[in-house]
Order: structure tokens, then sequence, then C-alpha cells
């Protein structure tokens, strides 16, 4: 779901994109004039901007370049009549994201807001430079391996070579992308952005190529594609091992031949245009398996760039975390001064298989919920708590403790049988599972048994035998 704010000054027009858009689970809410809607996205909470090119007052250009100052990275969908494609083409260059026309096709409508949801989301996770010394080129990151990539960048940005970033979901591909783009002598002109996920099979031609009017059913005007969008800038396509093997023909010789046609057209258009490609998956086993085209691996594959994850970059860990805690004590008005080190050590046991994404999700929600001004490791996750340091996942709850976790400490070894050292091993290990148990749940008893898998009675049997139902977190 996400929030969608409508300007157009046509109250019918503004019902019908209201209730279409409520039936696909978003939240929309509409105003009359561009005035009203620069007022909307100042308040915040604006995932996506769908806005008439021709209003009274404030045009939709007038407030596409008014949101941007505000909010670049909002998406805008602009609504134009046929008569005014030029002028929406232009919008798209200065920054729209996309437009549909009048009379417009629901299909049409709801693939758009589709493709800038997936784009507001992942623009949302990314890390901007807020003038921190530990960051370049918008990245932040001091590893070995990250040193690596800014070299590349460097060098290859402005040349005019196609470059594959290649890495797991969540290191950070369009951000280096970005960077390139940035970088580059192509910076003044827009830089296209396309999640080929993102897009049906049966429509990624008439999205990476534009379509005539008449060329299939909806087609009721003609239509440019990314490539003419992205002509004298960079296009820059993610998720490029999900295009099907008949589109791979087509795109080969696109970026062969700098020329394509239109669907449904037979007049041959030329563009100037640098390709950046991004995959998680290894093409090469795709190429095995005859699911990618060698050839155009290897048209793709000019300049690699492989970001590493994050768990092989773990000393940046610190430096993400102090970043994203300035980011969201900014955004959700809160005043965490940072994280304690425990915590901290906690964050860079895990194995992060969801990469800075994943992390910057932890920090938000731990931000969220957080009661005392620092990170503590009871605000972590379990899972994450789990992978921590033994003796950090439960700090302050054991030193609540009038006796420590610990075998050595509780009994002798030298002066007890090995019988002896095993149930009181056994003993104490089931004592920290249930404080441990106690602690994750707040003190939930019924909570706790469903945890550990045993009766509610007997885990109240057990408290009262290792003396812990007194202790505050059972209360």
């Amino acid at each position: 779901m996400a929030k969608l704010l409508i300007a157009d000054d046509e109250a019918n027009l503004r019902k019908v994109l209201s209730a279409l858009l409520k039936q696909d689970g978003h939240e929309p809410t509409s105003v009359e004039n561009g005035s009203q809607a620069l007022t909307a996205v100042k308040e915040g909470g604006i995932d996506i901007l769908i806005t008439d090119l021709k209003m009274p007052g404030m045009t939709g250009l007038e407030l596409l370049a008014k949101v941007q100052q505000i909010d670049p990275d909002l998406p805008v969908i602009v609504i134009t009549a046929h008569g005014t494609v030029e002028t929406a083409v232009a919008a798209l260059k200065q920054g729209a994201f996309d437009y549909i026309t009048k009379p417009f096709d629901k299909e049409e409508l709801r693939l758009a807001v589709r493709k800038a949801v997936s784009a507001r989301n992942i623009r949302s996770h990314q890390l901007h430079d807020d003038g921190d010394p530990q960051s370049r080129h918008r990245i932040i990151g001091q590893a070995p391996g990250m040193h690596e990539v800014y070299q590349i960048i460097d060098k290859v940005a402005a040349t005019p070579s196609s470059v594959l970033i290649t890495g797991e979901s969540g290191t950070g591909k369009e951000l280096v992308a970005s960077a390139i783009h940035r970088n580059s002598d192509r910076s003044k002109h827009p830089i296209i952005k396309v999640n080929c996920a993102a897009i049906p099979k049966d429509l990624i031609e008439s999205e990476f190529f534009g379509y005539e009017q008449g060329a299939f059913t909806g087609a009721v005007g003609s239509k440019p594609g990314r490539f003419e969008l992205a002509d004298g800038g960079t296009l820059f396509l993610d998720e490029i091992g999900e295009i099907p093997n008949s589109m791979q023909v087509k795109l080969l010789r696109a970026l062969q031949e700098s020329e394509f046609e239109r669907v449904g057209g037979v007049r041959t258009i030329q563009v100037n245009v640098r390709l950046i490609a991004a995959t998680n998956r290894n093409l090469m086993e795709e190429i095995d398996a005859g699911n990618f085209r060698e050839d155009l691996y290897y048209r793709l594959n000019v300049v690699p760039i492989a970001l590493p994850p994050l768990r092989e970059r773990i000393s940046d860990v610190e430096l993400l975390v102090d970043a994203f805690v300035n980011k969201y004590n900014r955004r959700l008005n809160r005043s965490i001064s940072g994280i304690r080190p425990e915590a901290l050590a906690a964050l860079k046991s895990y194995h992060w298989p969801g990469n800075i994404r994943e992390l910057e999700n932890v920090i938000e929600r731990t931000m969220l919920f957080a009661e005392s001004n620092e990170i503590q490791v009871h605000d972590l996750p379990a899972d994450i708590r789990a992978s921590g340091p033994k003796d950090a996942f439960d700090e302050n709850t054991l030193a609540t403790q009038n006796r420590p976790i610990s075998m050595a400490s509780s009994l002798d070894a030298n002066h007890a049988s090995m019988k002896d050292i095993v149930r009181q091993a056994t003993v104490e290990i089931e004592r920290e599972l249930i404080v441990k148990a106690l602690h994750e749940t707040r003190g939930n008893v019924t909570r706790a048994a469903h945890v550990l898998g045993i009766s509610r009675k007997g885990l109240q049997n057990k408290m009262r035998d290792f003396g812990l139902r007194d202790e505050p977190e059972t209360k």
C-alpha cells in the first residue's frame, strides 16, 4: 500500500483515479490544484504524486520543479492529453517518473503506479551523503572492498563503456549506478532507471522501445520508451537477468547499433545511451542453463563491478549504523544518541542475508521502539541477539542476578564427579534459557513457555526451583 496524492482540476477524474487506486489497496487523497498539492507534499507522508499537466494557476511542470526541491526522490506521474505528449516527454526529462495519457488505460495506470511504488521503496533505503566524512560518492563504506569499487567508479565514470554491477540484493547497486552517472559528462542529461523484474514480460519491449498508436489493444497514442528518454544520458537496467530470451536479442541489437524501432513502428530511431546493468544472479550459471545469451553478457560486462555483501565488510557496520541513526532521528523525530557496545557487537556477529537494506530496516524498527536514548541489546530482534556474543545477549538481565551463569564459578570441577558436573551444567543451561526467554517476552510467562516448548505450569515450577518467581522480569 502506498499513500498517493492526486492533483487535477477535474473532479470526476479525481474520483475515478481515487476509486481505481483504492481497489489496488492504496490510500489516495486528492486536491484540485498545484498549490494545494505543494502544501500536501511539504507536510510529508506522500509516496507518489499523480498530477495533471494543465491546471489553472500552477501548472504540472511548475509543480514538478517545486516538488523536486522539497523531495527529489518523490516519484511524480504526470497526466496529459494526446496533444501534449511532447510536454510530457519534457517533464520526464526534467525528472518526472512516468506519464499517462487521457483517456487513460486502467492497466497502464496500475503499471505506472506499481513501478513508482517499487522505485520509492528502493530509494527510501538508499543512503545519501549528508557530509559524512566516511562516505564517498554518496556511499558509506571504508572497507577494502569498497575502496576498490570507488576506484573503478573514478576510472570509468567519464567513459561511454557499459558497466555490469553484480552483488546480492540490498548491497547498493543502484547507488553505484547513480554515482557513475553523476560523475560522468552525461550528468546534465537524465539517468533513466528501469527495474526489469517489475515489468510484465509481455510489456517489456514497449517499455524499452516505446510504441506507436494502434500497435496493440490499449495503445490509444504513441509513447516513447526508456531508450528514447535516456538519449544523451544513462540507462540503468536493474535485475537484467529477468529479461526473457526473446527480448535479449532485441536489446543486444539496440546496444550494438544504438538504434531500434518502436513497437508497431517502421521508423528507425537512433540514440546515444550509456548502459549500466545490474543483477543479483550469477549470469554465467544462467548462460549454462540457457536462460541468458552469452553474446549479450559480454556486451554488458565491459566493466564489471562486484559489490561485496555486508558480511564481508563488517568493519562498515558501525559507520552505517551511525548514518542510519542520524537519518531516522530526523525522519522519526527521535533523539537516539548512539548504540551500546554490546548491541553493536551483536550486529557485527550477524550474517546479514538482506545486507545493507536489512540493516537499515533493523535500525529503523529498533529506533521506533527503543525506550532509552541508546540502542540496547534487548532492543534488537531475537535472531540478531542470538548471533551476538553469549555474554552480551542479556547483559542487563544477568546483572540483576546474584549468581553468575557460569559452570566454572558455581562448581569446583576438581572435587566433583562427572555425573555431578553434568547435572549442574544442565541446571545452569536450563536457568539461562529460561532467563533469556523471559527477557525476550518481557516477562510474559505464557509466551515464554511457548518459546521454550514446555507447559506454563512446568515453567512456573522451574522458575520456583531457580528462584526466579520474584524477579522483575516475571512481574
